[in-house]
């Protein structure tokens, strides 16, 4: 960790340089004929916010690229110089493949949902302006790379723009990569040898895992020092993947060959090998590497769409018809070949077609239909296709439903398994739902518990399987024959179940970059707004509607005084505010208390309106600027000031500008997210009250309810302001 002022982006990059431990502009030499290349990327620096919801956390998005042995995040946080900023302590989340899930208010994720944990870490901001901190990884997993950064809790405060300057609290994000443009690459069945010059400089590798490969066996043979002594070295297999990496690591000593077997390799994917010498540091060290792969073969049956089953389910089975009740009958010939077929086959895959919906939104839809057959001799498979890059900020959803007159299961069960990059080949009820690099997520059915369900919260860019196999507690032998029909729903969404009745879904934006998350109300929190921990009740929302729309009614005093008096301008805005207040605050309370007679924008425009031109329709007829130079005149000629009766200021002037001060007080510095509906009711009286107390007496020469004798006779005497004359017209 480094702390000081900022730097020059030049001065930076140098900076970074020696610290990578590379000549500037040459870069130093991993092998011998292989060079490191360092590439900087950055993005701007984002504003913090304290967390109340995940729009809060500043998010930045980074893609590392392929052949990357070393990454450096440079992370720099700063704050104002005024005296309203104080100690901070900012935290930064780091993910591979998606944004992080975190959790700083401890609230309740939804049922069945997955919460990985979250790498972070603090940054504080005490005696500084500035903290600098620095983040290593050596081989990290190439592509998207997320970092979420926010202030602490939210005070729940409602802060007023003008009243108080909020301090300002910047963090940014660089990040430096060190990588090999010709990183040397295994073949599969060929020994090749290598060297490691040093211990400080360890040799990388990578080899190519196919489609379907089962399983993966490194070999190393012929490890012998430059003095054709016995070595000793350290093999990663995998790259680092943050909150948690599954790196596989192999100790060989001796001069005898050690190996290490994986299943489940990432299909699709370079894995990065890298092998360090744990000898002396001069030690040169030669090596064979053999990387070998198994192959699965998978069944052809369902690779492809059948036609003719599309018919069928099309038409539907004729009533008493073999195939009316249950899976389609087959003659026990056929059936037996098929049972045959599979032993042959170590999965069953499924066709599946991915229909995008709209932003972050997916639904997956299974060719032969949502009834995917499963046995006891391999699994089915199915794949769910997350790899464009723009699927990762929503949450995945896979509901199982086991179909249970499909066939007499007894005891039986289905185990099924999600996971990313590779799936799970080998299911079995012992068996912990893991690839060779990703722990998966576990799902069983049964005749008792029918239905499963699954919420993946931001799935990480890649391709997704679901694995299904039907196990049998007596011994797998007595369910060769028997199949399962389970029932298959997948489908990606921005927010699950749409964050409910109390929250509300946003899209949020970085950088072209799209995520959702949820705006929780009336109390309930949580990732989905599912914990009600806090809720409120309905009989308090019910009161908190009533108070904020019926609390409006005070401005019929305010109304009835203006009218009287002869203020008509004043008493229909004044009437204009308390309409839309009372339906805006009918429509902006969350739950089931809520009623809109038009769009919430508009509402609330209104509203913001009504308040502004209510103010100053007051403020403007209590200075009467029209007659004010009459009041100067008569003023000096009565030798007394205007208004000239201490009553007026005792019951009328005083008691509203005192209303008026404490409705401000109130909503200024009083008003929380709990205590609102209190607080901004005591808002609503306060200011109707005041206006009632300071709106200006009617003038002596005009009666009130005038305009009714306008109606009603011809003629009529008019009064000249200005000049004091009348007129009879």
């Amino acid at each position: 960790m480094a702390g000081g002022a900022a730097l020059p982006v030049r001065r930076l990059l140098l900076l970074l340089l020696q610290l990578l431990a590379l000549p500037a502009g040459r870069g130093s030499r991993a092998g011998p004929d292989s060079l490191y290349v360092s590439e900087y990327f950055s993005q701007s620096a984002q504003k913090l916010s304290f967390y109340s919801w995940y729009g809060n956390a500043k998010l930045f998005h980074f893609r590392v690229p392929e052949d990357t042995v070393l990454l450096r995040w440079l992370l720099q946080a700063s704050r104002g110089k005024g005296p309203e900023c104080t100690n901070m302590e900012i935290t930064v989340h780091f993910r591979y493949g998606a944004p992080p899930v975190i959790n700083p208010l401890g609230t309740h994720f939804p049922a069945n949902a997955t919460v990985p944990p979250s790498y972070s870490l603090s940054m504080a901001l005490r005696g500084t302006t500035q903290n600098n901190t620095f983040v290593n990884i050596s081989t990290p997993a190439a592509g998207d790379w997320f970092i979420a950064a926010h202030l602490p809790q939210a005070a729940g405060r409602i802060e007023v723009k003008g009243f108080s300057t909020p301090c300002s609290y910047m963090f940014q994000a660089d990040m430096f990569v060190l990588r090999l443009p010709e990183m040397p690459v295994l073949e599969p069945g060929v020994a090749v040898p290598q060297t490691i010059p040093s211990p400080a400089k360890p040799l990388h590798v990578k080899v190519f895992v196919p489609k379907h490969a089962a399983g993966m066996r490194l070999e190393l043979r012929s490890c012998l020092t430059r003095e054709q002594k016995a070595c000793a070295v350290r093999v990663v297999l995998g790259s680092i993947t943050l909150p948690q990496s599954f790196q596989r690591i192999l100790t060989c000593t001796g001069n005898t060959s050690c190996s290490l077997a994986l299943e489940s390799p990432p299909w699709e994917k370079w894995m990065q090998i890298m092998v360090e010498s744990l000898g002396a540091a001069s030690a040169n060290v030669s090596v064979e590497m053999l990387a070998s792969f198994t192959a699965c073969r998978p069944g052809s049956t369902s690779s492809f769409v059948n036609f003719s089953s599309l018919n069928q389910s099309q038409t539907g089975p004729r009533p008493g018809s073999p195939g009316a009740a249950g899976s389609p009958a087959l003659p026990s010939g056929e059936a037996s070949h098929n049972a045959s077929a599979q032993r042959s086959f170590c999965l069953q895959t499924q066709p599946v077609v991915r229909e995008d919906l709209d932003v972050v939104s997916v639904r997956y839809r299974l060719l032969n239909g949502p009834g995917v057959p499963v046995h006891t001799i391999s699994p089915t498979l199915l794949l769910l296709n997350l790899n464009t890059g723009m699927d990762s900020g929503g949450s995945l959803v896979v509901n199982l439903l086991l179909n249970k007159t499909s066939v007499s299961l007894g005891n039986a069960s289905v185990v099924g398994c999600v996971s990313a990059a590779s799936p799970v080949l080998s299911l079995n009820a012992t068996r912990n739902c893991s690839t060779a690099f990703f722990q998966g997520y576990p799902l069983s059915l049964s005749t008792s518990s029918a239905e499963a369900m699954l919420i993946v919260l931001y799935p990480q860019t890649d391709d997704w399987f679901l694995s299904l196999q039907l196990i049998c507690p007596q011994g797998q032998g007595e369910c060769n024959s028997a199949e399962a029909k389970v029932t298959v729903f997948a489908y990606l969404t921005p927010c699950f179940n749409d964050c409910g009745p109390y929250g509300q879904c946003s899209l949020l934006r970085r950088h072209g970059y799209l995520y959702a998350g949820c705006s929780c109300k009336a109390g309930w929190g949580g990732w989905s707004c599912t914990d009600d921990s806090k809720a409120q009740s309905i009989g308090v929302q019910n009161l908190a509607t009533l108070l904020l729309t019926l609390s409006n009614l005070m401005f019929l005093p305010a109304i009835a005084v203006a009218v009287y008096r002869y203020y008509l301008v004043e008493a229909s805005v004044y009437t204009y505010t308390m309409f839309f207040s009372t339906f805006y605050h009918a429509c902006d309370q969350p739950g089931v208390a809520v009623m809109c007679i038009m769009d919430y924008d508009t509402l609330q425009y209104c509203d913001f309106l009504g308040s502004v031109v209510s103010i100053w329709v007051t403020i403007l007829c209590m200075s009467r600027v029209k007659k004010i130079l009459k009041y100067v005149y008569h003023g000096v000629k009565r030798s007394r000031c205007y208004p000239s009766s201490w009553k007026r200021w005792v019951f009328y002037l005083l008691p509203g500008i005192t209303l008026a001060f404490i409705a401000i007080s109130v909503y200024a510095f009083m008003e929380t997210n709990e205590n609102y509906y209190y607080t901004h009711s005591i808002w609503h009286v306060l200011v109707a009250s005041s206006v009632a107390f300071l709106l200006p007496p009617r003038d002596k020469h005009k009666k009130p309810w005038a305009w009714s004798q306008k109606l009603t006779c011809r003629y009529q005497i008019c009064q000249n302001d200005r000049e004091e004359l009348y007129a009879v017209t």
